[in-house]
Formats: C-alpha cells, structure tokens, sequence
C-alpha cells in the first residue's frame, strides 16, 4: 500500500471513486472523446469550407485559461514551419479583412472582448471559425456569419485544452486543400491514444504502473518547478503549473529551462530541507530559527526524440524528473513511485524516433498532468 496521507490510499480505487464526487478524474480523462467530438463538429458545421482558401493569415483570438493555453501550444507546434502566419491576438487587429481566417476561442460566451473580435472579424469579411458556446452575446455578435464549434462533451474548464487543440488543428488541416496535414497530427490516432492514456491513469491501477499517481506522490509535499526544452514544451509546462493550481491548489512554479536550471543551481545548499520528522507543532521561530521548507523538485517536460538532451541540460540539478509520453505504445513514465527524493530521474529506455510527434506527445502529457492535479485534489492538494 502506497499511503499518501492519513485519509485517501492511492491505491485504493473504491476509496478514489468515493471521493470524487465532483468528477475531477473523469473531466481529466476525457480528452480523446473531447478530440473526437471537435473533429464531428467541424464536419457538420465547417466541412469544405475552407479547404479552398489560401488566406494571407490565421488569427486566434482566445480568451483566458485553456483555451489560451491551447492555441499557444498549437503556434509554438507548427507557426515556424506552416506556410501561413498564424497570429494570437487578444482581439481581431485591425488590417483583418477578407483575406483572413479568425479562429475565436472561449468558453464564456459572455466575455466583451470575445464578442467585440467576433463582431469585428464578420463585419470585416473575414471566415470566422468560433469554438465556443452558441449562445448569448456571441451569437448576436456572429449575426448569422461565424461558423459555431459548440462544445459537445461536457469537461470542466481547466481540461478543456484538447477541444481548442483540436479545432486548431482541424482548421489549418483544412486551408489549401490540406496542404499543411503532414505538420499536423492524425486527431483519430491522437485520440485513440489519449483514450490510452486515460486509461493507463485509472484509478484502479496502482502507483507504480500509473504514471499520473506516480507524478501526484512526487508532487506530495514539495514544491514543483516544471519547464520544458522547446517552446512547445514550455507551453505544456504551464499548463501543468496552471491546472495544478487551478484543480488541486498546488502553487507550482514554471518557466523557461535555462532560468530553472540557474535558479536551481544558485539555490543548491541555500535551502533548509525539512526533515522527515519534523513537526510544525513543535516550532518556536526564536528558538528553532526560520521554519524549514519542503524541497524542489524540477518537472522536465520533453518529446520523446528530446529526453536524452533535456536529461544533459539538467545534469546540473539535484533533483529532476523528467516528464516523457509517447513511442509505440504511446506512454513513457519517467516518474518513479518512490525512492530517494534525491534520486535523478531520467528517461527509462529509449524511443524509437519519428513514431510520434511533439504536438501528439504534449497533448499526451498535457492529459497526465490533468489527471495528477485531479489525484492531488483527492488527496487534499500540497
């Protein structure tokens, strides 16, 4: 039995089902079904429309938290290498006209700034593609002209990114007669490994071969930092800060890998690391000193072609996990259950290259980490 605190057992499924009973972990492990619902949406509502269209630019305009998120990951995935300019904007800017494509993105259709980019980019001529609720102020923005991708599975808020991954995907998978398909990933074959995934994170699996438990008894009681090698990964990172904080009231830090790696360096030795035994009960600050703190521990998030390279950057920190999913059987974990915390984690075995993608292996992650913040929410947060 791997007993995380007083109260919940990880390893006791019943108990977990118990204490969910506002269905964290499955909002969390409903990515591929939000993936496969976007793809059918945009079918019906979209189909060929844009498959014509060479357009001078693509526009997102997104509100805040996953949706953001989302089409930062997708810019940071595919903007250098697509043969379009792909913009993220707070509104539609002002040159946008006919020959643009506006993709907004939101989940409150009650949100001015959202509704103003949508009137705007209509009023202007542009297609506008919006992944939002079909209702309220939007839809009287829209005035009949925006194609509407209404959500269809119902998740809460802090995972909802792969919906807005998705129809990102879909609609550059779309212009020039698909011209820009090979850069993107297969969202069917994405899907059906998300589905794995979630999968492989259920509750009836134990820490040791479940790699969001194994991340969320990581987490327990330290303080986290994740970061990543590549802007996409850095996106990911975030994401992961962001949902920890938001589900499970983790304040995890993130951040580019050379400012972690420095700031862990510079930090070595200057910590006080909490004993096993200690017991704030007991503490008098005049006669103990300052209270110890619970150590940092670093989350490197990496493709699988990129484990090898983030392991030798972060060589200089004590204590590392580095965070991989992807391969043939689409899961790498490189998180221990337990052991030392000093322990250095790396990559447990090679990936055969070129079997997935990097967008593919962070929407992965991306999931794993969704669900880790939903296991530390049933165990009371940090």
């Amino acid at each position: 039995m791997t007993t995380l605190t007083p109260a919940l057992d990880l390893d006791d499924s019943d108990a977990l089902a118990k204490a969910d009973i506002e269905g964290w972990l499955r909002s969390a492990a409903l990515a591929g079904a939000q993936t496969r619902a976007t793809m059918s949406s945009y079918e019906d509502v979209v189909g060929d429309r844009l498959s014509d269209l060479r357009p001078r630019s693509v526009v997102f305009v997104a509100g805040g938290g996953r949706a953001r998120r989302a089409t930062a990951m997708v810019v940071a995935a595919v903007g250098a290498r697509i043969g379009v300019p792909l913009v993220v904007s707070d509104g539609t800017p002002p040159w946008v006209g006919p020959l643009d494509v506006v993709v907004i993105c939101g989940d409150d259709a009650g949100d001015p700034r959202l509704s103003e980019a949508t009137s705007a980019a209509v009023r202007r001529g542009a297609e506008t593609v919006l992944v939002t609720p079909d209702e309220g102020p939007l839809r009287s923005a829209a005035a009949g002209r925006g194609l509407f991708l209404a959500p269809r599975v119902s998740v809460r808020e802090p995972n909802a990114l792969m919906r807005y991954v998705a129809a990102a995907v879909c609609v550059l998978g779309a212009l020039s007669s698909g011209a820009y398909r090979a850069l993107l990933p297969d969202l069917a074959r994405l899907a059906d490994a998300l589905d794995e995934e979630a999968s492989r994170n259920h509750p009836r699996h134990e820490v040791f071969h479940n790699p969001a438990k194994s991340i969320a008894s990581r987490i327990s009681g330290r303080r986290a930092v994740f970061t990543g090698t590549s802007a996409l990964a850095v996106e990911t990172a975030r994401h992961g800060s962001e949902v920890l904080f938001r589900v499970a009231g983790v304040a995890a830090a993130s951040g580019d890998l050379p400012d972690v790696v420095a700031a862990g360096v510079q930090a070595t030795g200057a910590s006080s690391e909490m004993p096993a035994d200690y017991d704030p009960f007991f503490h008098d600050d005049q006669l103990d000193g300052p209270k110890p703190q619970p150590g940092v521990r670093v989350f490197a998030v990496a493709a699988p072609t990129g484990a090898l390279d983030t392991d030798r950057r972060t060589a200089a920190l004590d204590d590392v996990d580095i965070l991989v999913a992807g391969g043939d059987d689409a899961v790498t974990a490189s998180v221990p259950a337990a052991g030392p915390v000093s322990d250095r984690v790396g990559p447990q075995a090679p990936l055969p290259s070129g079997t997935v993608g990097e967008l593919e292996s962070m929407t992965l992650l991306a999931t794993r980490l969704e669900m880790a913040a939903a296991y530390l929410h049933l165990m009371g947060g940090n």
